[in-house]
């Protein structure tokens, strides 16, 4: 439960977390996009392979999750009615449970016209085992494993 500080000065809130209560930091991330139905078709596409599918959408929004109490990637067009632009720096990492989902993320990404930014395979020496692409859009993604 959200609790804000007081009425008069700045908005502040603290995070009340009654016992037995699971948090998950991160509800949902949200790219812009400046075609709709052109990145809708990719993740469709390339969240079959995790078990992910649309739970949320409007002419202007859509929302991937595999459950609708988990974390989600969204695209939307900007609010404001500008392009949206790619955000340098910014990368959503996805989790996935194997080595062979990491690679086929990757690989289903290529062939949706996606862009390598770094082919699956392990990263330093602590079991973290990672490949990275942007959609079609120029958004950065990686899938991930661990172990």
């Amino acid at each position: 439960m959200l609790d804000s500080g007081c009425a008069d000065g700045p908005l502040r809130y603290t995070l009340r977390i009654e016992e037995g209560q699971e948090v998950i930091m991160i509800g949902y991330v949200t790219f812009g996009t400046n075609d709709i139905d052109r990145a809708a078709e990719f993740y469709d596409a390339l969240f079959q392979e995790i078990g992910a599918s649309r739970f949320m959408e409007t002419d202007k929004f859509i929302a991937w999750a595999v459950a609708p109490d988990q974390p989600a990637l969204s695209v939307t067009k900007p609010f404001d009615g500008k392009a949206a632009s790619v955000g340098n720096g910014v990368m959503v990492a996805l989790a996935v449970d194997s080595q062979d989902k990491v690679d086929a993320l990757h690989q289903k990404a290529m062939d949706l016209g996606g862009m390598d930014e770094g082919a699956p395979g392990p990263r330093g020496d602590g079991g973290f085992y990672a490949a990275y692409f942007r959609d079609l859009d120029g958004n950065k993604l990686n899938a991930f494993c661990m172990g």
